[in-house]
């Protein structure tokens, strides 16, 4: 079995990922923290999910159940993920990191580091890196007068904008369309739209878990690639089906496109 720690247990996602994990004969928890201000902290894990062991105590020290476990998942803020990924590092434990909002500074230390394995993704749903792949061969295969814009939808909790996943699908249309550049947002008289301009509009309202669209705009048709997120639970699923893969894996920084045998 592997052993699994949890970084944020408490939080919407990391008790998604315990949820999920309980279910899962491969999967032992050996633990969770959180900050060192959260309510939850002492209490056993069963007070987060029915069914985790309630011998498991929320901690606020990472670094004891870093220690503990074969593999860290990792869904937090930032700030605390390198945090948390040093502690690992300095370990030798596998860490899969589905946290949004990675400064380029946080991604460049994490790139740099040495003898760790580790699994970085804006989204770690299935559907979503398949649409990742779809977006990347459309924005490919399309004439550059096709229009591209991007709307993603999320609860009102959520702290950064426009989403990781939204920054992704950016990315990888960047890449097929030289030149291109993103417009967050249009207001007032801002002329007609210029051909390198990539629309990100970013919603947010009630607790939507996250929808995310891309349009290709041409003249006579438009194509629509679409994800809905029904619930976090495929979020858990897609990290739990990482940790095991990396766990087969020499040190190195991979993605989702490499645990689902996406790249070209």
């Amino acid at each position: 079995m592997i052993k699994l720690a949890i970084a944020g247990v408490c939080g919407r996602m990391g008790s998604a990922i315990l949820k999920v994990a309980l279910s899962d004969p491969e999967f032992d928890v050996v633990g969770g923290f959180e900050r060192q201000d959260h309510p939850m902290l002492g209490k056993g894990l069963d007070a987060v999910h029915p069914g985790a062991p309630a011998s498991c105590r929320i901690e606020q020290d990472p670094t004891a159940i870093i220690s503990l476990a074969d593999v860290l998942i990792d869904f937090t803020e930032p700030a605390s993920t390198l945090g948390h990924f040093r502690i690992a590092a300095n370990r030798n434990k596998p860490v899969i990191i589905g946290t949004t909002g990675l400064p380029q500074p946080t991604l460049e230390e994490i790139s740099r580091t040495t003898n760790v394995k580790a699994v970085i993704s804006p989204n770690m749903s299935i559907g979503i890196n398949l649409m990742f792949e779809l977006v990347r061969r459309a924005a490919s295969a399309l004439t550059a007068d096709y229009d591209i814009e991007i709307l993603e939808l999320h609860h009102k909790w959520k702290k950064d904008a426009p989403s990781g996943t939204a920054a992704k699908l950016r990315q990888i249309i960047e890449a097929a369309r030289p030149g291109a550049y993103q417009v967050s947002g249009r207001e007032g008289m801002v002329g007609e739209r210029k051909p390198g301009e990539i629309g990100v509009l970013a919603m947010r309202g009630g607790d939507i878990v996250g929808e995310h669209t891309v349009f290709f705009a041409g003249t006579g048709e438009r194509i629509e690639i679409t994800h809905r997120a029904a619930s976090r639970d495929n979020f858990a699923r897609g990290a739990l089906l990482a940790a095991k893969w990396l766990m087969h894996q020499p040190a190195g920084i991979y993605d989702m496109r490499d645990v689902l045998n996406l790249t070209d």
